[in-house]
């Protein structure tokens, strides 16, 4: 969102979409104005349309102000894209006469004028839909890319592309008829649609033509040649369909390397026979050869003041043993210095949280019950059995009190109150006492459940049993 002084101290909100086309910084913006300060001002239109009027007025304009403009016939609307000094160095970096009349600039937009000229831009694509099914309809062969209408709605200009030339004539009036405009045929080229419409480049940054780049310059395959790019329309094309720009780019820095290289279609002359040139490394200054024509696996570097020698050996009638020592240079690898970062590839994992937690799970759990811990080597259930298993020469009856004394002292047995034997008085036989009748007897008192050899040797239950008693 933007906020545009208007008039007596209004403010209109105008709404811009992306980056604007041809942008020029002005970095004078902070630098006061001086007595002659030029009363040339740019002013920017739909898209990469641009031109130079004259302030005759003397409004005190500056970068973004909405403004009413001279056009033939009416008027246009306009915003404000450089005032200042840096207007002269545009004007001369365009090739603009500085003596002719520039047009003029009327006013400062009113609230009326912008209403007006944002209903014209609402109308652009359903009439540019419109005009391109009437170009059909009278079989014409263009393409109409863009229209764009005059800010008090009385012009449209009709931007086409053409592969020859095409008569619109009677195109021209079924379009002043339809909708009652004065209509202008303009021809562009498939770069310049492209800049006008905009998009971004296979570089990731916006398209050149609709930033920066005003005049075209021819680009041929040699440019592709030269800088040893792989002949690939895919890769070459931009989105206008032609070569890329950007392959002239460097293509003055790829020719004056070049001029230090020999000629490529001279083969080296060696004792294992002639190698053929195959690439170039340019900024390297090392060519690689192969032996013979079609051998594209074995490629050689070979440095160019290296090339130099061998053809003029060549020339004298004798061959070079070998293209190159294996203790050139050019084998020699480079070591990177000065990195200050880890290579950590290979050394995360997936399920590194996974062991770990598992490990510190388990190492947490036995340290918080100490039940669930394994038995120790003197706890081995082997042992514990040997331990427990009762000798030979013991008596029966000793026998049976031990294994009295060992079995686990259940309290689930002793929920029910128990009762004697006639059934009429409690016994209290919570902590494992025996009745009072045994008690007085004296006799060794012998349980008649049968024994589970299973269970005492059990070496989980017998853990258990410990921990109970204990």
């Amino acid at each position: 969102m933007r906020e545009i002084a208007i008039t007596d101290n209004e403010s209109f909100t105008y709404k811009t979409t992306g980056t604007e086309k041809l942008d020029v910084f002005d970095w004078l913006t902070s630098t006061p104005r001086s007595a002659n300060f030029p009363d040339i001002v740019e002013i920017r239109f739909k898209n990469t349309r641009k031109s130079f009027f004259k302030n005759v007025n003397g409004l005190n304009l500056k970068r973004g102000d909405i403004v009413a403009v001279e056009a033939s016939p009416g008027h246009d609307i306009g915003i404000v894209s450089l005032v200042g000094e840096l207007v002269i160095e545009q004007i001369k970096k365009m090739g603009v006469d500085k003596n002719i009349d520039f047009k003029k600039v009327y006013r400062k937009a009113k609230p009326v004028d912008v209403e007006k000229w944002k209903q014209a831009l609402d109308l652009e694509t359903p009439i540019m839909l419109k005009a391109r099914e009437i170009a059909l309809s009278l079989n014409l062969n263009m393409k109409i890319g863009d229209v764009e209408f005059q800010g008090d709605k009385t012009k449209a200009i009709f931007y086409y592309i053409a592969d020859e030339r095409v008569d619109f004539r009677e195109l021209i009036k079924v379009l002043a008829d339809e909708f009652r405009i004065r209509v202008e045929m303009r021809q562009i080229g498939a770069r310049q649609e492209a800049g006008r419409i905009g998009g971004i480049s296979s570089c990731g940054r916006e398209l050149c033509c609709s930033t920066w780049i005003t005049n075209f310059v021819s680009v041929s395959t040699n440019a592709a040649r030269y800088q040893e790019l792989s002949l690939n329309p895919q890769k070459l094309a931009g989105q206008c369909g032609k070569l890329k720009c950007c392959l002239n780019y460097e293509l003055d820095s790829y020719l004056d390397c070049q001029r230090k290289f020999p000629p490529t279609n001279i083969p080296l002359q060696t004792e294992d026979g002639p190698a053929y040139h195959q690439k170039t490394d340019v900024f390297k200054g090392i060519m690689w050869y192969a032996f013979g024509h079609e051998n594209f696996t074995n490629f050689t570097p070979v440095p160019v003041e290296r090339i130099h020698e061998i053809i003029k050996i060549n020339k004298s009638g004798r061959k070079v043993a070998k293209l190159i020592d294996f203790e050139d240079e050019v084998f020699v690898p480079i070591e990177a210095k000065g990195f200050d970062y880890e290579n950590a590839v290979g050394t995360e994992s997936i399920t590194r949280f996974d062991r770990d937690g598992a490990k510190k799970k388990k190492h947490q759990k036995q340290k918080n019950n100490p039940r669930d811990n394994r038995p120790q080597q003197n706890d081995r259930p082997e042992k514990r059995e040997q331990q427990e298993r009762p000798q030979q020469n013991e008596p029966v009856e000793r026998r049976q009190n031990n294994d009295r004394n060992d079995r686990p002292q259940s309290n689930q047995r002793n929920d029910k109150p128990q009762t004697n034997e006639g059934g009429n008085k409690p016994v209290n036989n919570q902590h494992g006492e025996r009745p009072e009748h045994h008690q007085q007897s004296g006799k060794p008192h012998v349980h008649h459940r049968p024994n589970h050899p299973q269970r005492r040797n059990n070496p989980n239950q017998n853990n258990k049993e410990n921990n109970h008693q204990e």
